[in-house]
């Protein structure tokens, strides 16, 4: 066993962002992933520019170690090649509007007739019930609706979303997470089940210790920047040079953090001394804070703090951050062969398995790449057969 998901068949029907990571990341873990794409192909193929070799960087970043079966499934031909490669898998990844695998005849009796160890993970906006369980989810729209948005800004700013799609991110994790429950639970009882993820509960789960405090409270959560509702001083300041982020996490770093910057006597300051005053006076200490960062450079506050167990760290860029030594010698960052794009450089593997490592096996695939590949191997198609559906645009 050279990989953990050797010999694990998954079937892919996901496009963007959650479902296409969750898939990559079985792939990443040694599953054989069959990616389905529509004649357009998955729609971050035209999320550009950037472009690398003609296809979008967008989805060169989440489509490794797959290969893509293009199928027109608005044709009858091409559902029943999907319902043949359905009993073929082990797991099944979608993200459909609800209902949309029914209408094609795949409904939960057909499923538990043809693939009772079937474990089919469906990835949805809001769930599969409720009021909006009907609608769309896109990832922008439930890091406002789950509150995410309401808390990540400037203090008198206005709410901002996440850099990256992170309930996206999140979602697939959670998908990955729970098609891997499932698998075992499928070891002890033989048995498949449905996994249902959703943007919207992932983006609430997300809320995490904000959500605590809320519910042990009834009070309206708020933004405070980059700093911590719990925690102070948990933030970033402006140093000679940059920008510092400072994590003082107890009240012990606090008295280490007041020596390395000359004012012993803040750790002594009945206003300071314990993080309870110092969130009640959050405004006095960090105004204190931000005027002895600014006198000297990130790389001295850097030095002398984490000398002495002071948690910080510098804001970089993202093209700092990925040369970082620390990045570079967790291999964060990795090449491989594409076949327009040449040597492709693309994330590394965040996950680290001692026994059965992860692997990058194959590039992302061009659009219908391994349609006649995937036909043969799996459902044992001959080339007239395969040049025949082909002819007649169902893959």
């Amino acid at each position: 066993m050279t990989t953990a998901l050797a010999g694990l068949k998954v079937l892919d029907l996901t496009r963007v962002l959650a479902g296409p990571l969750c898939a990559m990341t079985l792939g990443d873990m040694g599953a054989d992933v069959i990616k389905v794409e529509p004649p357009a192909g998955d729609d971050t193929r035209h999320w550009g520019p950037p472009h690398v070799g003609g296809e979008a960087a967008y989805y060169l970043g989440v489509n490794r170690n797959k290969r893509s079966l293009k199928l027109d499934l608005a044709k009858p031909k091409a559902r029943e090649i999907l319902g043949q490669l359905i009993k073929r898998s082990d797991v099944l990844i979608d993200n459909y509007k609800q209902g949309t695998l029914a209408k094609w005849g795949f409904d939960t009796e057909w499923m538990e007739a043809n693939t009772p160890r079937l474990i089919h993970c469906s990835i949805t906006g809001y769930g599969e019930t409720g009021p909006k369980a009907e609608l769309p989810g896109y990832d922008f729209v439930l890091q406002a609706e789950s509150g995410l948005m309401h808390i990540t800004g400037a203090v008198d700013g206005a709410p901002v979303k996440h850099g990256v799609a992170i309930v996206d991110i999140a979602t697939g994790l959670y998908a990955t997470i729970g098609i891997l429950g499932a698998l075992q639970a499928r070891a002890v009882t033989g048995k498949g089940q449905k996994v249902g993820v959703s943007l919207l509960e992932t983006g609430l789960s997300m809320l995490a210790n904000v959500a605590a405090n809320h519910l042990a409270t009834g009070n309206e959560a708020r933004r405070f920047g980059n700093g911590h509702p719990n925690i102070v001083p948990y933030t970033t300041f402006a140093s000679a040079d940059g920008a510092l982020a400072l994590a003082v996490g107890n009240d012990g770093q606090f008295a280490k953090f007041a020596e390395v910057a000359g004012h012993r006597e803040w750790s002594v300051d009945a206003r300071f001394t314990k993080n309870a005053d110092r969130v009640k006076n959050r405004v006095e200490i960090e105004a204190l804070v931000a005027a002895a960062v600014k006198q000297q450079t990130t790389a001295w506050w850097i030095d002398k703090l984490r000398g002495v167990g002071v948690p910080c760290g510098a804001v970089n860029g993202v093209k700092a951050a990925l040369a970082d030594p620390q990045s570079v010698a967790r291999n964060m960052v990795i090449e491989m062969a594409h076949p327009t794009a040449g040597m492709l450089q693309t994330l590394g593997f965040p996950v680290k398995l001692g026994g059965t490592p992860l692997s990058a096996r194959q590039p992302p695939p061009l659009l219908g790449e391994h349609s006649a590949n995937v036909l043969a191997t799996e459902l044992g198609m001959d080339e007239a057969v395969i040049a025949k559906l082909r002819a007649d645009g169902i893959i």
